[in-house]
């Protein structure tokens, strides 16, 4: 049996079949963007005790790596227009690699905002990746699968993401180590020392991280991609970005997911973040030890994905949202209100019901916005600054209840009750429309 020729809608956007080697290589590339991401919640308890800061201080790990999303989504989404998805990927992967150099020179200098600026640097080229691969994936195949294609590539995410808590926790984290107490109770000499040494085991991993990159972007440089975009010969007129930002600003669904986007990453990040902190203040365990639990988390994560793949067999992607959504409000408001260890497993089994959020919201979001798709997937990329701007509502409300982990749940609790009325909204106002087929060209 001859496989059918790759081809794509006249409008130049979904293909027929999905190429599988480089669907393959662009699911490899969420694992990527998640190890980094996942790295960052272990950074936030080390450097907490390597620099001595607040809750509120130690938030700004995010803050700086969910800034880079911000700033750089739109001008990748210019990349995309201008030239590929590929192009934009492998610039994705080079900014990445800048990003984890940069982590050396910092590391000698010692200093909190030098790391700060290599997130930053490290996001911005996630920001790329997000950008081409969370809307390459939806339409690298018939539009009617786009969301669950979508799902598919995220199972992906919490293997990057077990990996990154895995080999940073082990790597980062000694049961030598001091605690944050006896570090004041050291001479300034000794803590010097003892800080050093903390700041500089964070380089390991990312020294492995570039080994990583500089594979991916060999393989990924030297395979076909299907370009996806809007052929020329097909549109009377191009439009400018900014009447594509016109148009998704009049479109009430649009902005609604765009918000429900911001809100779902902002409270995932705020979830995750406070993690290993939550398991040492109820469970009075070191750093190390507490890490097991973010480690969980994501195994949670992917198993909640898997379900929610099969249940999306049977149900549309909406009320399976609407359903996760509810099931975590309850677990996150047994994890405010219960004062003992269990309102940590409380914590890690809301990640089971995160799972198939993100690419869901996405898939629904973009979904019928035709030429204006790639706009509109930057936007929804630069809307992951909510994970710098929850975590520091979380760190105030902590701060403010002196160290209180369990009040700061509050904040990730409130955003799914604005997630669930969006997915009811899209249960209610589904989008049905299908595209016809035509040609595809390579890149």
């Amino acid at each position: 049996m001859t496989t059918p020729a790759l081809q794509q809608s006249p409008d130049g956007f979904y293909l027929n079949r999905t190429p599988w080697f480089a669907f393959l290589l662009l699911c490899c590339c969420f694992a990527l963007w998640a190890a980094a991401a996942s790295m960052n919640d272990v950074l936030i308890a080390h450097f907490k005790k390597a620099f001595l800061l607040s809750d509120v201080q130690t938030s700004f790990v995010q803050s700086a790596f969910y800034l880079g999303y911000f700033f750089v989504a739109i001008p990748a989404a210019m990349v995309v227009r201008r030239f590929s998805y590929k192009t934009t990927i492998l610039i994705g992967l080079v900014l990445y690699m800048a990003g984890c150099s940069l982590f050396f020179p910092a590391a000698s200098m010692a200093k909190y905002g030098m790391f700060l600026m290599a997130l930053f640097v490290i996001a911005a080229g996630l920001a790329f990746l997000e950008t081409a691969c969370n809307t390459y994936s939806t339409l690298m195949g018939p539009r009617e699968t786009g969301t669950r294609r979508l799902n598919i590539s995220q199972t992906f995410h919490p293997f990057g993401a077990m990996t990154g808590v895995y080999v940073g926790s082990f790597v980062m984290f000694k049961d030598t180590d001091a605690t944050t107490e006896q570090l004041t109770q050291m001479s300034a000499s000794e803590a010097a020392i003892q800080q050093l040494q903390m700041i500089q085991s964070t380089l390991l991993p990312y020294k492995w991280m570039i080994a990583v990159l500089i594979l991916m972007f060999v393989l990924i440089a030297f395979t076909k991609f299907p370009a996806c975009k809007g052929n020329v010969q097909t549109q009377v007129k191009s439009s400018s970005i900014g009447q594509s930002l016109s148009r998704l600003w009049r479109n009430p669904r649009f902005t609604f997911g765009v918000l429900a986007q911001f809100l779902y990453v902002g409270a995932q990040v705020g979830v995750w973040s406070f993690t290993i902190r939550l398991a040492m203040q109820m469970g009075g365990m070191n750093e190390r030890s507490a890490s097991w639990f973010l480690l969980t988390t994501f195994a949670a994560y992917f198993v909640g994905k898997m379900v929610a793949n099969l249940l999306m067999r049977k149900m549309s992607p909406a009320k399976v949202l609407a359903i996760y959504g509810v099931l975590t409000i309850v677990l996150l408001a047994y994890t405010i209100l219960v004062p003992n260890i269990s309102a940590v497993y409380a914590a890690v089994g809301v990640s089971i019901f995160l799972g198939p959020c993100w690419p869901t919201i996405y898939g629904l979001t973009i979904d019928g916005l035709g030429e204006d798709t790639g706009v509109g997937g930057s936007l929804l990329v630069m809307s992951i600054v909510g994970g710098g701007v929850m975590p520091i509502f979380q760190g105030l409300l902590s701060d403010a209840t002196h160290g209180n982990m369990q009040i700061a749940y509050t904040v990730p609790l409130l955003c799914f009750v604005v997630i669930v009325a969006y997915a009811i909204k899209c249960m209610r106002d589904p989008l049905t429309a299908k595209a016809p087929v035509g040609a595809v060209t390579a890149s």
